[in-house]
């Protein structure tokens, strides 16, 4: 296998440095607290370039945090998740010693809705001394590596998602009936096409997709190939690793993007805030 490096683009107001040859870059020399349309523009092309985009040392208010995120678009309020007090928007992740908590398996985020996340933007507020990584994984390349057969089933495919796997282990039998009233299945292409830049990519996850249907394929054969294809996403040569420190930021596209948080932290506290852009219908 080979993997064809990222080309590295020019910017005038950014300096972009992708850190693999498959997935996401550093951007530096820029201060998100200070934004104008054409700093934006910039970045919202490394991010369409790079699918992740990483920052270091942006000490970001929650209303800062807010702001960035709605340069981008429409922020979504999370259905399961708490949000602190005045900043609905953002969904805090927080692991201490006593509750360890992580997202160890890879996924993209709130596959469930009609309309899933165009994207995430995570900022690290309290990181461990070291492990508590993330990692990324390009799910275009995941798609390009696909044999040809295996193309050719998935052209007309799509995979039932539900939150129930992931959200519903801890409700009452009242309150999983009202929550999936409120947030009932949804059918998505199994593999989905970027809105933005027209790319294909596989759009399947372990923890939000339940089924999947198969045109020419037996039920056994659809559960074997869907398995499958959630390991796509565990090949090293289409993901990167990104490390945190105290005010760094992830920003990924989750239409083309999967990520896991690397749960070797285990007796250090860790928290992180994260403001999510409202997505559009897969096609």
């Amino acid at each position: 296998m080979r993997i064809e490096a990222t080309t590295v683009a020019d910017y005038d107001r950014i300096r972009v440095e992708p850190i693999t040859g498959a997935i996401g870059a550093e951007v530096s020399g820029v201060d998100l607290r200070e934004l104008d349309d054409e700093l934006i523009s910039e970045l919202r092309r490394a991010w369409l370039d790079h699918k992740v985009l990483f920052f270091h040392g942006q000490e970001l208010t929650q209303a800062q945090h807010v702001a960035y995120g709605r340069a981008f678009g429409e922020l979504e309020i999370h259905p399961f998740i708490d949000a602190p007090d005045g900043h609905p928007e953002i969904v805090v992740l927080e692991s201490t010693p006593e509750r360890f908590e992580a997202a160890e398996f890879w996924h993209n985020d709130v596959t469930f809705r009609p309309t899933p996340p165009m994207g995430s933007i995570l900022l690290g507020r309290r990181v461990p001394p070291y492990g508590g990584d993330t990692a990324f994984a390009d799910m275009e390349l995941a798609y390009e590596l696909l044999d040809d057969r295996t193309k050719e089933l998935l052209a007309d495919a799509t995979a039932v998602h539900s939150h129930v796997k992931t959200f519903g282990g801890g409700l009452s039998q009242e309150e999983l009936a009202e929550a999936r009233r409120e947030n009932p299945e949804q059918t998505h292409p199994v593999v989905r096409t970027h809105p933005e830049t027209g790319r294909k990519a596989l759009f399947v996850n372990r923890p939000f997709t339940m089924s999947m249907q198969v045109p020419g394929l037996d039920p056994d054969e659809t559960r074997a190939l869907r398995h499958r294809l959630y390991e796509q996403a565990r090949i090293p040569e289409i993901q990167c690793r990104f490390r945190w420190r105290p005010g760094s930021i992830a920003q990924w596209d989750n239409r083309c993007a999967q990520h896991y948080a690397i749960p070797d932290y285990g007796g250090f506290s860790r928290r992180m805030e994260r403001v999510t852009l409202v997505g559009d219908r897969p096609f």
